[in-house]
């Protein structure tokens, strides 16, 4: 039987990942993510409560508007689905006592990985708080962690931010972001610092498997396009706090 906090998880899933979608949509443009309204992309007319039950308005409506019976595409069913879908692998992996904290983790992780995916952007507003949030964490669940925590943090910074630097210097141009560094310590606050080198492995192989996908499907991949380096160093990060970090 389900313990209190996974049941909840579960239940509050659907209605997370409709959150993480507008913040996706909203926040790297600069509009409002809680104030405004939800609207028909299409129609521009305002959504009452009876449109915006996760995945069952969709369903019940077959996936269109109901004032001007436009597609209204699957992002948001598709984040609903992918917010729960998190839930579900927290569940049977973690203690009950780390599913609130592991759920935030991956929806935390979700919204950042796809606002760069589409972006180019870590905004400080997501990647500041899941970095504190690491740390109460590890305070809550671990405490006597809490060192390796903090060293975790500030070394994920710091590394990356030199790494950032030298790769300028080499180069003559920027190559690694400021919300990439963010991102690492945030990584190092959930994780602690032995994993910082497994989450920059990780997520530089993810990176690479991209470009060679890319291009054995004909797509090809520049030396100066840039990766979503920060989708990857999300997907390192969830999975190292899942499955443990090897050898740690």
């Amino acid at each position: 039987m389900l313990e209190l906090p996974s049941l909840l998880a579960l239940l509050a899933a659907p209605a997370i990942g409709s959150f993480l979608g507008t913040l996706v949509l909203r926040l790297p443009a600069g509009e409002p993510v809680v104030a405004a309204r939800s609207a028909c992309p299409h129609c521009h007319h305002a959504l009452a409560a009876r449109d915006l039950m996760p995945l069952l308005s969709w369903l019940l409506l077959r996936g269109r508007c109901r004032h001007c019976a436009a597609a209204l595409g699957g992002f948001y069913p598709g984040m609903e689905l992918a917010a729960l879908g998190i839930a579900a692998a927290v569940v049977p992996l973690v203690p009950a006592a780390a599913v609130p904290w592991s759920c935030l983790l991956g929806w935390a992780l979700l919204a950042l990985a796809l606002i760069d995916r589409r972006a180019f952007l870590l905004p400080d507003v997501l990647t500041l708080p899941l970095l504190a949030l690491g740390l109460l964490a590890t305070a809550d669940l671990a405490p006597e962690a809490l060192p390796v925590h903090l060293a975790g943090a500030a070394l994920g910074w710091l590394g990356f931010t030199l790494l950032a630097l030298g790769y300028r210097a080499l180069r003559g141009r920027e190559g690694l972001g400021g919300g990439d560094a963010k991102l690492l310590a945030a990584g190092g606050a959930w994780l602690g610092w032995p994993a910082l080198p497994a989450i920059m492995v990780g997520a530089a192989a993810l990176g690479i498997a991209e470009v060679l996908l890319r291009r054995m499907a004909g797509g090809g991949h520049g030396a100066e396009e840039p990766i979503a380096f920060g989708t990857w160093l999300a997907a390192a990060i969830w999975l190292l706090w899942l499955f443990g970090v090897p050898g740690v």
